[in-house]
């Protein structure tokens, strides 16, 4: 009972996220359009900071990471949900679920470090202007970013571990559009009291400590921004802390209330909408809020589309 080999479950059924044809037909097509969007958007920030050698700093540097791990992240999830409508099929193998699950948490993992960094990054550039060559270098970036990859891998995996241990023995129906954690312990036949420890201990630590370093270093650069003598300055600088922080918290926020409550509190319902708004809605969001308001990027982006839409006057 306590092995994957022993599982009668060979495959999952993933339900989606609604019954109606009508229903489904359009959340098919918002589905389609928003995985355009967040290709699309993100693509263009990676191909973008690669042809602009101005672009070549520690700030773009890991937005171009952030912009792959977000193409990654909705790659993972919803291509499997639309092909499943087109195919007029629910199945996923036990280890495609298991691996789905993954690498959406190994993506989850890596867009909770790498904001981290970035807001790490702003704090040197705002509260220590002169001295933002000599420590936010290239080799520190990277090494950042490594170390980064391989946390999430080892965090990851572990949980991976402790799913594969289950059995699954009667019902293989999941009320999602992906192989998510919660609804796969409440499937399980086996005690997953180990595995909500877990989650609720190791998982929380990766997840609130970069959480912890993000909102110290929002708190620094608000009191360097405060000593700014132009309002003008000070609300420009507030405002793109603003867009900052209203991907964080909607990031954190969503996951905070799917993941980091007991097993016993959750409904299929709240969960699906929390985690379709972390999945999909973020890294569709996060090329708008991280690159509008950017002027070295938008004359970058006008160079790649060829177009006076992004110019800069």
């Amino acid at each position: 009972m306590r092995g994957a080999n022993q599982s009668s479950v060979s495959e999952f059924l993933l339900l989606g996220l609604s019954r109606q044809p009508q229903q489904q037909q359009a959340l098919f097509a918002l589905f389609l359009s928003m995985y355009l969007a967040t290709v699309l958007g993100n693509l263009l920030i990676l191909l973008a900071i690669c042809v602009d050698p101005r672009l070549h700093i520690p700030m773009y540097f890991l937005l171009s990471h952030l912009s792959f791990v977000d193409i990654c992240f909705s790659t993972t999830t919803v291509p499997k949900m639309l092909a499943n409508h087109i195919l007029g099929t629910q199945a996923i193998s036990f280890s495609g679920c298991l691996t789905q699950m993954y690498f959406v948490f190994m993506f989850v993992d890596m867009d909770n470090f790498l904001l981290a960094v970035m807001a790490y990054d702003r704090f040197v550039a705002i509260c220590h202007p002169l001295h933002y060559s000599t420590k936010m270098t290239h080799q520190l970036c990277a090494l950042l970013v490594a170390g980064s990859w391989v946390i999430a891998n080892l965090n990851v995996l572990l949980h991976t571990l402790l799913m594969a241990r289950l059995s699954f023995c009667a019902d293989n129906a999941i009320p999602h559009f992906f192989c998510d954690v919660t609804p796969l312990l409440k499937l399980s036949c086996s005690d997953t009291h180990l595995n909500e420890v877990m989650i609720l201990t190791e998982g929380s630590l990766i997840m609130i400590s970069p959480f912890i370093c993000i909102l110290a270093s929002y708190v620094h650069i608000t009191c360097a921004v405060l000593r700014v003598p132009s309002t003008k300055g000070r609300w420009k600088a507030f405002s793109t802390c603003g867009s900052h922080l209203a991907v964080v918290s909607l990031f954190y926020g969503t996951i905070i209330a799917v993941y980091f409550n007991p097993l016993s509190s959750h409904s299929s319902e709240k969960d699906t909408a929390a985690t379709v708004m972390y999945t999909v809605v973020t890294p569709m969001l996060n090329p708008f809020i991280y690159s509008l308001r950017n002027r070295d990027l938008k004359r970058a982006l006008g160079k790649v589309v060829g177009r006076k839409t992004f110019s800069v006057r």
